[in-house]
């Protein structure tokens, strides 16, 4: 597979700048690609010990990571999943809720062995930890993932052995970080700019300050994409958990910050609510600081999962994007948590 000139082509067919650190991150997947998928039975055996099942791909946000991993991705013949790592956790721990009168290590295997039936390559998507339920499972988990021979990439803002710095008991995450290292390629991305803030690709949709003239704009702008739309409200039911969407019309939804963010919602709950809409508006984002990080980390999550669900938003906040502040345990992610919101509300990202 020629995946240079795949990918210079699709560069040029989607007007994309084509970098020279872009290419040399696919020539690396090209040499990934020929060791795991593209080689006969004996030239395996030869090179088995320059062969790793997994590809790591840290750098800062907006360099193109996820992009160029979904181009990789749309190449490869094999059987494949693409997750969003949130969304992968949220599936084994079901899974996990569902057998639970049987012992952890059956369970994780039997999980294992329905990934395999489903895919021999999976993408996860912004590989974060941030709960000490999540790190003290991942090792025997991504063990057996890599003992079944399910070849894995992965994107994330942080390198390996920096994942999880300073959450509760890393010591039991330890385990997982040395599997990572010895079972993946590890590559960063460094480039410039990012991409997302570039001057093509100004916000439309981020409202400030919080005064009444910005009021009156995001009212005037969500009575025109809702005419001709009925109101209505629906209850959602997360496992025994009620959420009522009030300001629901066929789709678009409008939402103060507060509904969604302070009070016990999380991923699970975010993806219910993405299910039912093709548009939302959060209005009256506040700046963030380390008084009000549980929100901001909901804040991160939800993002996250309209980014990845590829849900176009309108935004109101008191301040411009590049003026808001975080809290000191969160400044990372949060740094893609506002490259994000520069996409979503631009205008290239319509209804």
């Amino acid at each position: 597979m020629n995946l240079n000139q795949l990918f210079q082509n699709h560069c040029k067919k989607n007007n994309l700048e084509i970098n020279p650190n872009q290419l040399n991150l696919i020539n690396e997947l090209n040499h990934f690609y020929d060791l795991n998928f593209n080689q006969s039975f004996l030239k395996k055996i030869f090179s088995k010990k320059n062969s790793k099942p997994g590809f790591y791909l840290y750098g800062d946000v907006g360099v193109g990571k996820t992009m160029i991993f979904n181009f990789f991705l749309d190449q490869v013949n094999e059987k494949k999943l693409r997750k969003h790592f949130n969304e992968f956790m949220l599936n084994f721990h079901d899974f996990f809720h569902d057998r639970k009168d049987k012992n952890e290590e059956n369970i994780i295997n039997q999980f294992v062995k329905d990934l395999k039936s489903k895919a021999s390559l999976i993408y996860f998507d912004e590989f974060q930890v941030t709960n000490i339920v999540d790190a003290m499972i991942l090792g025997k988990l991504f063990d057996q993932i890599f003992k079944e021979d399910i070849k894995i990439i992965v994107t994330s803002n942080t390198k390996i052995s920096e994942l999880y710095k300073d959450g509760l008991q890393r010591d039991q995450f330890k385990p997982f970080i040395k599997i990572m290292e010895d079972q993946s390629i590890e590559h960063e991305l460094k480039i410039e700019d990012d991409y997302r803030k570039s001057n093509d690709n100004q916000k439309q949709r981020y409202f400030y300050p919080l005064n009444e003239e910005t009021n009156f704009k995001i009212n005037k702008f969500f009575r025109t994409i809702t005419k001709g739309k009925k109101q209505s409200s629906m209850t959602l039911n997360v496992k025994g958990r009620d959420f009522k969407i009030e300001n629901f019309y066929e789709g678009i939804a409008k939402f103060d910050f507060n509904e969604l963010c302070d009070q016990n919602l999380g991923a699970e709950d975010y993806l219910e609510i993405i299910k039912n809409c093709k548009f939302i508006v959060i209005n009256q984002v506040p700046q963030f600081s380390d008084t009000n990080s549980n929100q901001q980390q909901r804040f991160i999550t939800l993002l996250d999962v309209i980014y990845d669900k590829n849900i176009s938003i309108a935004v109101t906040a008191n301040q411009n994007l590049d003026k808001f502040t975080s809290s000191r345990l969160l400044e990372k992610p949060f740094n893609r948590t506002i490259s994000r919101l520069y996409e979503l509300t631009s205008k290239e990202n319509n209804l």
